[in-house]
């Protein structure tokens, strides 16, 4: 088992101290668009999103499965999560988030979670009848998570999440897969310094099907008609690598300053820097908030180096309340913002309960 331990932190060390010194010129901005399956990137959950994802090495629970699948293995007995989400409000998109780990044993947890995305009623639009008048549509993007993390020792944590992907409307849809894989390494005097790696989004290709690329029409002088069937291309997936840190500082009173950074490399799009601090006071009140930077993020929104509406600052908080403190059973209520261009920001609701 040390050798596997050794084998482990290892590769962390490798990872942590190459990938950055490749990846550090703005990511990947000339294959910007090239990507389908843009909503792996949408971070559904409100504490993590509170202070912009920066916590890659020290998340814990269920949020894990979006940031780092590693700190699931944190998890002790049942959690239980669920969210809602305005993406970008006024556009009328809303994403409805569930999330459940369940510990297993000494050391394994296993854990659930489904991400479902309501466009809401689209007008139908044909090409003879461009203002439409003719009924109503209805994307609908699903995305469910089978995830397994697992503590190899006091200091090492890793897992791996596997994501079914589904993107569909009533004669057009795509299928697909991915993995994401995560590690944690926690070191210091009070466990108070903390590391983590994560590859998320890997998987093959997706490709659209359905009767929906098919066109019937006539040629002309023929009376027959015939059916075009036009050729989808392949899409890859929005594959990325996640290098992060954090500190603890512990307080007399059972309170905690948390400082983190993060470094995002994207596969398709611009890479990223996060920076933020979560404070805890005896654990009822936790407040959040972060920034995340990419390269054009000052400039109008309508600047060709402009590629993401958001503008950078998120904040957050928590209230929670213990229902046995002997068990360390609790009930809580997130919140998070995300600042926006051109929308009334991003806002993030959810319900926690630790049983």
């Amino acid at each position: 088992m040390k050798n596997i331990y050794r084998s482990l932190i290892s590769i962390f060390l490798i990872v942590l101290l190459t990938i950055p010194i490749n990846s550090i010129y703005a990511g990947n901005k000339d294959r910007s668009g090239q990507a389908g399956a843009g909503e792996l990137l949408i971070n559904p959950w409100a504490r993590s999103s509170g202070w912009g994802g920066v916590n890659t090495a020290n998340v814990r629970g269920v949020e894990s499965m979006f940031i780092n699948i590693a700190g699931a293995a944190f998890t002790k007995g049942t959690e239980l999560v669920f969210t809602q989400t305005q993406w970008l409000k006024g556009s009328e998109i809303n994403i409805s988030n569930f999330g459940f780990t369940q510990q297993l044993g000494e050391t394994g947890v296993l854990g659930i979670s489904v991400m479902s995305m309501d466009f809401g009623d689209i007008e139908l639009t044909t090409v003879n009848l461009p203002d439409g008048g003719i009924g109503y549509f209805s994307p609908k993007y699903l995305n469910i998570g089978l995830s397994y993390s697992k503590a190899f020792s006091n200091s090492i944590y890793g897992g791996f999440n596997l994501k079914i992907i589904s993107e569909s409307m009533s004669d057009v849809s795509a299928q697909g897969v991915a993995i994401d894989v995560g590690i944690q390494y926690v070191t210091g005097p009070e466990d108070n310094i903390k590391f983590g790696v994560t590859l998320r989004n890997w998987g093959p290709t997706m490709k659209f099907t359905g009767d929906g690329l098919s066109i019937r029409g006539f040629l002309p002088g023929q009376e027959s008609q015939f059916t075009l069937n036009q050729r989808s291309d392949d899409f890859e997936l929005p594959s990325q690598l996640n290098i992060g840190f954090a500190y603890d500082f512990n307080f007399k009173g059972d309170s905690r300053l948390t400082l983190a950074g993060n470094f995002n490399s994207n596969s398709f799009t611009k890479d990223q820097f996060s920076l933020g601090a979560e404070f805890s006071l005896k654990s009822y009140l936790i407040l959040r908030g972060g920034y995340t930077y990419e390269e054009g993020i000052y400039k109008d929104i309508e600047d060709i180096d402009r590629t993401n509406c958001t503008k950078g600052p998120s904040a957050g908080f928590s209230v929670q309340v213990p229902l046995n403190k002997e068990k360390g059973t609790c009930f809580s209520v997130d919140y998070s913002y995300r600042a926006t261009d051109h929308f009334n920001g991003t806002h993030t609701i959810g319900a926690r309960i630790n049983l």
